[in-house]
């Protein structure tokens, strides 16, 4: 299946470009949600680019340093993550992977953060902080 791409060469011409497109599948669905925690930081902080070592500062200062995300579960992650289609490779910079959330991504994303505020929602918001 192919998307087209868009590409503004000026106001009054564009330029279409095929790629594969992927959607949120129900195996994808099934797999992802609900989200375990260091799955849901990963691909929360791949909102921006990002490499490993530098997802995990931001995690733990997220998370007040309650949440440690090891390297082989980073990595482990990122890999499985990446086969999903939920984030792909940017570039390299000083020997770094960098990754970026994908449109599938953030599909899943959004559809775990949507399942988080209904959880909060039902039980009383912040009555029970």
């Amino acid at each position: 299946m192919n998307r087209c791409v868009i590409y503004y060469i000026t106001v009054r011409y564009i330029v279409v470009r095929y790629s594969e497109v992927r959607y949120m599948t129900d195996r994808l669905k099934r797999i992802y949600v609900p989200m375990s925690e260091t799955a849901f930081y990963i691909l929360f902080c791949l909102t921006e680019e990002a490499h490993g070592y530098l997802i995990s500062r931001r995690v733990k200062e997220l998370t007040c340093g309650e949440v440690n995300i090891s390297a082989g579960t980073m990595y482990g992650t990122l890999s499985k993550m990446e086969k999903d289609g939920l984030i792909s490779f940017v570039r390299e910079e000083d020997k770094r992977k960098l990754y970026k959330i994908t449109p599938v991504g953030r599909e899943i994303l959004d559809t775990e953060i949507a399942r988080i505020r209904r959880l909060y929602r039902n039980i009383g918001g912040e009555a029970y902080l």
